[in-house]
């Protein structure tokens, strides 16, 4: 419903204009009183509204001014508010530059501490360390100091961009000779020294200008400035130390800058922080590096305390541990050194050369598991002991018995005494004689003909009787073997050399503690473990081993084998077991323990065959054969060279380089150092190509 303002006037308006219309018949002075009773009210209301208009004026009035002002305060506020969010806006900004930096440092950290874990080279990593600082907190100077001992600091480092000084690390200058004492003639510690002060109280030390500073006393600082003609200023100790780890050392920097110009100033916090953070990773991964020199020292250790225990229980081949390392490694170098050749390509990395020295000590590591009355086995009849003494009593008792028989005969009414006498001494000089011989067999030799073995069977038929029981006094593992053995009623007769079913020692259920297969051994095993048969083992054709014991002797590369595959070897070493078991491998694949080729044998595994063979050919210290000559062992190793036993590129490298003759002016005996013309030994390598 809609609203009309002027309701009542228009009303009043159309009653008027109706009583003109009918004027003849109009009550004028009725309607003139009704005009204006209506008139009275119209002004009365017009009256009101002009008051309540006026009242509204002055309100709006009011309102308005009071909008000016509350439009004045906006306007300052509005003004604050700009001038709070251009603030706040410079702020953002310069933050978002501070944080940009402080991630940029913090990238910088992150990509140090890494580098710092994987660097190897410890001059390289402590450059590194100290440079980094530098470079976190753009100060000029850097001085890295090491502990000497427990009451020195020593300069390991020292770097100044503007005066172009460089010492120590790898500068190739030597730094400072002088040290940084900790404690004073008394043993008080010197707190006054700021840099005794960071090492011993474990605590980072901060100066804005040492100049102004009553703390500590920079004597030294004031020194080296007078020293340079330079002004230090600002000064920065950081301890190097581990977590829960002794401190390694102290970091000062000096004169910090800022960035892009020369202006010095304080070390701030944010610096002190990322210093400290960044000398507390260098100092867990130098601790890190040294636990692992700890580890490698420890390793070595363990090592050649193997060398030693294989030295106590047989000298022989504890020497030969030593020495073939020594010869390898001459090997070894002058394959690197090479330029030309078969080996113009092949060098070792610092892992690779590690990895070949453990190999070099470890090859004969297998050796622990052979029995030493095996490896030291001197003459044929050894075992634990020389049975020779047996052989030697059973002679005696057939001495004695001729004596025993010549008296009796003497006794005789009707004897012929000087006749009795000549056989008597026949007999007795025959018993000697074929003791001499039996005994010469003993001691082994370069050949066994067949005539000396017709003969020893001969002498191995004559009889003695024994009256004792040989079952008396036993082992249990001894009388085992005698179990199948029927005993002989006594007296008894035997040979004075037999083979007898109680010399042989079988194989026992899982005596072999490894699976050829898997290993890839193909090596030929004996049928029984070992053979005691005192003809048996005399008619040994060369040397004094049977087929059971140089298998024995040989096993010891299968076990060298074993043993190292079953230590955990860090991935850099892992061919530490390849390495040390392939030296009695060769190039034509008649080796063992896995019958390998050249195409199958590594570098490094030829060089230690070549190291192997020439140690024991010239070992002086070996009880069942004479030491070489220098020529002697050449020629029999030309020979190898010759058969495709070893490298003869190698071979021909270890003649032309003379290391055979470094190797023999340390290490053999002054007779065995003959003159060398090695164009012969080489010229055999070219007439065997032709």
């Amino acid at each position: 419903m809609g609203f009309d303002t002027y309701q009542t006037e228009l009303k009043v308006i159309q009653h008027g204009e109706s009583v003109l219309g009918q004027a003849e018949t109009a009550d004028f002075p009725s309607e003139y009183k009704q005009l204006l009773k209506n008139y009275s009210k119209l002004l009365k209301t017009t009256n009101r509204l002009v008051r309540m208009s006026d009242r509204s004026e002055e309100r709006l009035k009011e309102a308005n001014v009071q909008i000016q002002h509350q439009q004045k305060a906006l306007e300052k506020a509005h003004h604050k508010l700009s001038e709070h969010a251009q603030n706040l806006e410079e702020k953002v900004k310069e933050r978002t530059t501070e944080l940009m930096a402080a991630q940029e440092k913090l990238e910088g950290l992150v990509r140090l501490g890494i580098a710092l874990s994987m660097e190897r080279q410890h001059a390289r990593f402590m450059e590194m360390v100290v440079q980094g600082q530098k470079e976190l907190t753009n100060a000029d100077g850097g001085i890295l100091f090491s502990l000497r001992d427990e009451n020195h600091l020593a300069y390991e480092i020292l770097r100044f961009d503007t005066l172009e000084l460089r010492l120590g690390g790898l500068s190739g200058r030597n730094a400072p000779e002088e040290c940084i004492s900790l404690r004073d003639e008394t043993g008080r510690p010197r707190y006054f020294n700021p840099i005794a002060h960071a090492f011993l109280t474990e605590r980072t030390i901060n100066v804005p200008n040492i100049y102004e500073s009553t703390d500590f006393d920079f004597q030294d600082i004031f020194a080296f400035d007078t020293a340079h003609d330079y002004r230090s200023q600002s000064f920065l100790a950081v301890p190097l130390k581990p977590r829960k780890g002794e401190i390694l050392g102290v970091l000062v920097l000096i004169n910090a800058r800022v960035s892009g110009t020369s202006r010095i100033v304080a070390f701030n916090e944010d610096a002190e922080r990322f210093i400290e953070a960044l000398a507390s990773q260098a100092a867990v991964a130098q601790d890190n590096k040294n636990l692992m020199q700890a580890q490698t020292s420890l390793l070595d250790s363990i090592i050649q305390v193997l060398a030693g225990a294989i030295d106590t229980k047989s000298p022989y081949t504890g020497g030969h541990c030593a020495r073939v390392p020594i010869i390898g490694n001459l090997l070894a170098k002058a394959v690197c050194e090479t330029n030309d050749g078969a080996f113009a390509d092949f060098d070792m990395t610092d892992a690779e050369w590690r990895e070949f020295h453990l190999a070099s000590w470890l090859h004969d590591c297998g050796k622990v598991t052979t029995p030493e009355y095996v490896v030291d086995k001197a003459t044929k009849l050894e075992t634990i002991y020389n049975r020779i003494h047996e052989i030697r009593m059973r002679f005696e008792i057939l001495l004695r018995d001729e004596t025993i028989a010549y008296l009796e005969a003497l006794a005789q009414p009707d004897a012929d005494a000087d006749a009795l006498k000549a056989e008597l001494d026949a007999k007795i000089q025959a018993l000697h004689d074929d003791f001499a011989f039996v005994a010469d067999c003993n001691v082994g030799g370069e050949f066994m003909s067949p005539d000396k073995i017709n003969r020893l069977e001969a002498i191995a038929q004559t009889p003695w009787t024994r009256h004792f029981n040989d079952r008396l006094g036993l082992s249990q593992a001894e009388l085992l073997r005698y179990a199948k053995v029927p005993e002989a009623p006594l007296p008894a007769t035997e040979h004075l050399l037999a083979d007898k079913k109680e010399h042989i020692i079988h194989r026992s259920k899982g005596e072999a503690s490894y699976d050829p297969k898997e290993y890839g051994i193909n090596m030929e095993r004996p049928r029984h473990l070992y053979n005691l048969g005192e003809l048996y083992n005399l008619r040994i054709a060369r040397g004094t081993l049977t087929p059971e014991e140089f298998f024995k002797i040989k096993e010891h590369a299968i076990h060298t084998l074993i043993m190292l595959e079953q230590l955990p070897f860090p991935r850099q070493l892992a061919r530490v077991p390849q390495f040390a078991a392939c030296h009695h491998e060769t190039m034509i694949g008649t080796g063992y323990p896995r019958g390998l080729d050249q195409t199958a044998l590594p570098v490094q595994a030829r060089i230690l065959a070549i190291a192997d063979i020439f140690e024991a050919l010239t070992a002086s210290d070996r009880p069942y054969k004479k030491a070489k000559t220098l020529n002697e062992a050449l020629r029999i190793m030309s020979f190898m060279r010759n058969d495709g036993h070893i490298d003869p590129d190698l071979f021909n490298l270890f003649l032309e380089s003379g290391i055979y003759r470094v190797f023999a002016e340390k290490h053999l005996k002054s007779e065995q150092i003959d003159d060398v013309d090695i164009v012969k030994f080489l010229q055999v390598a070219v007439e065997s190509e032709e």
